[in-house]
């Protein structure tokens, strides 16, 4: 038997016998839409993992993690979907920052930060977005100022998932007065627990609450929690963007094939799938997924080269777009009865929350827009989109 084939054997076998007793309830909560299931016990259950070693798997032994191979992250997210374990809480922090302080932090940094996202003791949240920004990132507005040994942030971010549940922040602010675009950003690991840091919850169209406006008054961290050189955080920045494309993609796309499948299911009991036009609509989707799959390998093979190539940015669009569409056959295959909740109190069901929450998979993690304007420009060396 291969490593890989071991690999993904050793977390079978723990995840079937872990998921049981009063964990065996938190099979399938959480997720997209539905982060507010079960937080605390999900929360557990993260520390139950870390306590095993199952957090970080891909991380370097010496930070903590098991230094697995692409190919057996790969199986380790590929299993976990199959599994139906619960949605991680601590993805941020995990898949984006670990990596990004692996890369980039120094060694006093990777000693302090490090340990407790293993461990799940800190959560973290990501501070990009703005109300005047976006998805366009160099157009941040929030600013930093040096004062004595430490920086003080004044701004407000958007869109920020989890900050309130988590306990810090990486945060892209302006260091350099006067400067534009990408030049004079820096990357800034700032605690929320402070005076001067007020979370304000957004209703999203679920009726959840799991995105934030963050707004930054005089809050302040340590001078040494910049990660990287001061206005160099727009390289750090992208590293950590492409980090988020990495490869817990594949069980995303675990997760989406047990979503048709189900519905696949559902059009052949309500009679749906008799209706021609249905049935080629599911078939479209399971092409599009595999697709998507075949797309995402591809990109695996620039994250093991050392990062991801234009494929992250196609792969964003091709599964954000199929989501949303996915969320939309849905409601066909449901017809009337999908506008209506059976009785009090109304809440929605799994595929109304599909149909509802999916509407912002164009959006976030950078919008289908920009991920055209980068495929445009950075591959494909068209002339650039004209900008005020």
């Amino acid at each position: 038997m291969s490593s890989v084939e071991e690999f993904r054997t050793e977390i079978r076998g723990w995840l079937a016998a872990r998921l049981t007793g009063s964990f065996a309830d938190l099979r399938g909560r959480g997720g997209p839409g539905r982060e507010h299931e079960a937080f605390a016990e999900r929360l557990a259950w993260e520390r139950h993992m870390a306590a095993d070693g199952w957090t970080c798997v891909g991380w370097p032994k010496e930070h903590g993690g098991r230094d697995a191979t692409i190919e057996q992250q790969v199986a380790f997210h590929e299993e976990y979907a199959l599994a139906d374990a619960p949605a991680r809480v601590n993805h941020i922090g995990e898949q984006l920052l670990g990596p990004t302080l692996v890369a980039f932090g120094t060694p006093e940094q990777r000693a302090r930060f490090l340990p407790p996202i293993v461990a799940a003791d800190e959560l973290w949240c990501q501070g990009y977005s703005e109300p005047d920004a976006g998805s366009d990132l160099a157009n941040v507005r929030t600013r930093a100022e040096r004062d004595g040994t430490d920086w003080v942030v004044t701004g407000q971010k958007t869109w920020t998932s989890l900050a309130h549940e988590a306990q810090w922040c990486f945060v892209v602010a302006r260091t350099e007065p006067g400067s534009t675009r990408h030049r004079g950003l820096s990357y800034l690991l700032v605690p929320l627990d402070q005076p001067g840091v007020e979370i304000r919850p957004i209703t999203q169209l679920t009726g959840t609450s799991e995105f934030n406006e963050v707004f930054f008054d005089g809050a302040r961290t340590r001078a040494e929690h910049i990660v990287g050189a001061p206005g160099d955080g727009w390289r750090v920045a992208m590293a950590t963007l492409g980090f988020e494309r990495g490869v817990s993609t594949l069980g995303q796309q675990v997760g989406f094939r047990r979503e048709l499948e189900t519905l696949i299911a559902l059009a052949r009991r309500n009679g749906a799938a008799d209706d021609p036009l249905i049935r080629d609509r599911l078939a479209r989707a399971w092409t599009g997924l595999e697709t998507i799959r075949c797309n995402a390998l591809r990109m695996l093979d620039g994250v093991a080269a050392g990062a991801p190539g234009p494929e992250a940015s196609i792969g964003k669009i091709y599964w954000a777009t199929w989501h949303r569409e996915l969320g939309e056959l849905a409601m066909s295959v449901l017809g009337a009865g999908g506008m209506t909740a059976p009785d009090e109190p109304y809440e929605l069901d799994d595929w109304q929350r599909l149909f509802l929450f999916s509407r912002a998979d164009t959006i976030y993690a950078g919008s289908n827009e920009i991920q055209r304007n980068i495929i445009a420009e950075r591959v494909l060396g068209l002339p650039k989109e004209l900008r005020p």
